[in-house]
Parts: structure tokens; C-alpha cells; sequence
């Protein structure tokens, strides 16, 4: 019997490299549920077995004849909205949708969070949930409430993407990626500044092949796993480094714009930030223990460094 396969949040950046994936290298049956079908880039008449479920997730009740029969869900619709929308629809409704879905048909959940709701320990961070945007905290809620539920839910994977890259002519672009224009207009001053921090990266094409892979080995146990994706670790000096590289750009000095004198600045041009913002800025190091991307899993990544990226964005 064909698999079943249900996805939201198809009409964003990571969905669009999943549903190619999954639509040109399976035969499975694909269940798309998306609010507005115009915002798809990819071609869903491409073979037969694909559905487009025209409905917001807010509605998904009316689908409970057909959740219980879904063998893999892979859920990635997020709203960046408004406070109300932002929790009814990251947790309220994402966590109905899963408690629709019958664990003795449902081999496994692919739930999208952020690394962003994580400290470097892997663990819950209390300030993501206490201070965090709107969507960081609901991303946290949600991440709560599932943990809580894990025991009576099909087996559970969640997936924290770390800084995230990519989109084209036919496929939106990530917050990330929509920024790079503005980096590189800002490089000639960018370049002769030094700060402490780091991250990981990750492109949504090498997510949606962990994604790929993750569908195509179901799992073995019961227990919830949590995988954090992303390359390894880049130092933010590293990153400037790289990027002026591919520009070439010359680094002959670099002024170090250390906390104290980030602080100075913002105090004497009274510059308003939010308490978030403020953590993020003494944080600084947004990094995990035991990344995951498709090398992990011995699959060839198609973005292994910044450098594969920005390749790739200069022939946009």
C-alpha cells in the first residue's frame, strides 16, 4: 500500500524543497494542505498521487477522516502574524492536527521548530520563552506542550533549523537569504569590523534532504528525537571573512566591536531595542551540540559552506 504523506507549509521556502523532492524522487501520496495554491512554485500535476488541500490549518478539523489514515506528517506551516494568529496557529492548531493522526497508522511526525527556542546545551532556553518575538514563543509553547504529549503521540521527530538559506526563481526566498543583498551593499564597511559570536547555517535544499532521508527510514523506536539542523559551527569574523573573499574584498584591519562599546553606541544614539534583541546581542553565540545535515546521514550536501551559498546567489 502507497504511503500517504501529509505537508503543511508547502508555500514557503523549506516546503518548496521538500515537495520537489518528494514529488520527483517517490511515488508516495502527498497531501499538501496550503491556504492560497497560487503561492506553490512547484508543479503539483507533475505525476499523479498529489492533493492540494485548500483550507488554513485553523480548519483542519474538517479533515479528520483523513488525518487518521496519514502514515508521515511533515509539518512546517509556521505564521509570523500577529500575537492571537501566531499561537492559534503554532500551537493550538498544529497541536490538534497532530492529535488527529492515529499512532497505530502514523510511523512518524516531522515537526519544524527553531533552534532559536534551544541554548548551546540542546536544551529549552527559559529566555525564548520568556522574552522571545511572538513566534519564538509560541515555537517554545508548542515545544512544551509536545514534549508533555510525546508519550501518546506517533513517534516524534523535531526538527530545530539553525540559520536557514536559500530560494530561486521558483521558490521563495528565506528571511536569511532576502537579506544577503543588503550585506554585500554594506560589506566596504562590514570589513574593517570585528565582533564576537557564532552560528550554524543551514540550505533549505540539504533540510529537504535530511527530510527525504528521515521518510525513507522510518524510525525504530517510540522516542522523540530532536535534531538540530545545520553545518558546523562559523565564527561571525569567519563569516565576513568568507563573504569578502568571494567579493574580493581585502581585510587589512579590523576594528573590535566588543560588547562594551556595542552598549556605548546604543546608550549615546539612544537606539530602542527590544528585550529580545538585547539578549541576542550579549548572547552571541547561537551554536549546538551535534548539528545535522546530509553528510550525517552519508548523503553528499549540495551547500556545505557559505562560499557553495553565495555562489549560488550570484546567479539569481
Amino acid at each position: 500500500m502507497t504511503k500517504r504523506i501529509l505537508i503543511t507549509g508547502a508555500s514557503g521556502c523549506i516546503g518548496h524543497y521538500i515537495a520537489e523532492i518528494l514529488i520527483q524522487q517517490t511515488d508516495y501520496e502527498l497531501y499538501f494542505l496550503v491556504r492560497n495554491p497560487d503561492k506553490l512554485g512547484f508543479d503539483y500535476t507533475a505525476r499523479p498521487g498529489i492533493f492540494i488541500i485548500q483550507a488554513d490549518l485553523r480548519d483542519i478539523q474538517q479533515y479528520s477522516e483523513l488525518l487518521p489514515t496519514i502514515n508521515i506528517a511533515i509539518l512546517a506551516a509556521t505564521s509570523w502574524g500577529g500575537l492571537e494568529e501566531v499561537f492559534e496557529v503554532n500551537v493550538n492548531s498544529t497541536l490538534n492536527l497532530i492529535k488527529h493522526l492515529n499512532p497505530e497508522t502514523c510511523e512518524q511526525i516531522l515537526y519544524f521548530s527553531t533552534a532559536s527556542v534551544l541554548g548551546r546545551d540542546n536544551q529549552m532556553l527559559k529566555e525564548a520563552g520568556e522574552i522571545g518575538t511572538d513566534y519564538i514563543r509560541s515555537k517554545y509553547e508548542c515545544l512544551r506542550q509536545l514534549l508533555d504529549l510525546q508519550q501518546t503521540l506517533p513517534p516524534l521527530k523535531i526538527l530545530f533549523p539553525t540559520f536557514v538559506l536559500g530560494g530561486d526563481s521558483n521558490k521563495p526566498y528565506s528571511h536569511l537569504s532576502s537579506g544577503l543583498p543588503d550585506v554585500v551593499k554594506w560589506l566596504d564597511l562590514i570589513r574593517w569590523l570585528k565582533a564576537d559570536g557564532g552560528f550554524h547555517f543551514i540550505h533549505a535544499e540539504d533540510i529537504a534532504k535530511v527530510v527525504f532521508y528521515l521518510v525513507n527510514h522510518p524510525p525504530n523506536s517510540s522516542e522523540t528525537e530532536q535534531i538540530i539542523l545545520g553545518n558546523s559551527a562559523i565564527t561571525v569574523n569567519e563569516t565576513v571573512e568568507e563573504i569578502c573573499k568571494f567579493y574580493h574584498k581585502n581585510i587589512y584591519f579590523r576594528f573590535n566591536l566588543s560588547p562594551g562599546l556595542t552598549n556605548i553606541v546604543i546608550k549615546v544614539f539612544k537606539i530602542q531595542m527590544a528585550d529580545w534583541d538585547r539578549f541576542c546581542l550579549n548572547y552571541r553565540y547561537f551554536t549546538y551540540q551535534n548539528p545535522v545535515n546530509p553528510s550525517v546521514f552519508n548523503v553528499q550536501p549540495s551547500y556545505p559552506t557559505l562560499t557553495d551559498i553565495l555562489k549560488q546567489s550570484s546567479k539569481k
